[in-house]
């Protein structure tokens, strides 16, 4: 069986706040869990956060519960965060770029490592999430949910 290609995920929106204010959310990862409806529960090795640190997940979708092991591979104050999962060799990041009205456009990234879904990825997904192209469309919705969820706390000030 082939691993199908899974293009990348990506999602942005408009943030009326600075950079600097919304990295100031961003680098608390401890607080994922309050935007992301996929994060559950994270513990830390290394901190602050810097390139290099460990976070140990449980994330939930459904009736799934998994555990996820990422190392930081991009720390970048007010620009740029990013994490690799062991094993599925997702990358995940956040970057930050400003706009002409002070605020800030934020960008999710999700990409698999070499755009293609694990062998374990495809059949948890079709398992328990209703199939690979389900859970991609699950994922992305909740990319745009987690950057509304950001969006309101920056803004909140």
């Amino acid at each position: 069986m082939a691993r199908p290609y899974v293009a990348p995920l990506v999602a942005s929106i408009d943030v009326d706040a600075s950079p600097e204010r919304v990295w100031s959310l961003l680098e608390d990862q401890r607080r994922m869990n309050e935007w992301s409806d996929e994060t559950w529960k994270q513990a830390f090795i290394g901190t602050p956060l810097r390139v290099g640190t460990i976070s140990l997940n449980l994330n939930k979708r459904k009736a799934a519960v998994w555990p996820t092991l990422s190392r930081y591979r991009e720390v970048v104050p007010g620009r740029r965060l990013a994490f690799q999962v062991v094993g599925p060799g997702a990358t995940w990041s956040y970057d930050l770029q400003p706009n002409d009205d002070g605020g800030t456009v934020v960008t999710e990234t999700r990409v698999l490592k070499n755009n293609r879904a694990t062998f374990a990825s495809i059949a948890t997904a079709n398992t328990l999430l209703g199939g690979l192209a389900n859970h991609e469309a699950e994922i992305l919705a909740g990319m745009h949910a987690t950057l509304q969820r950001i969006k309101a706390e920056a803004e909140r000030g």
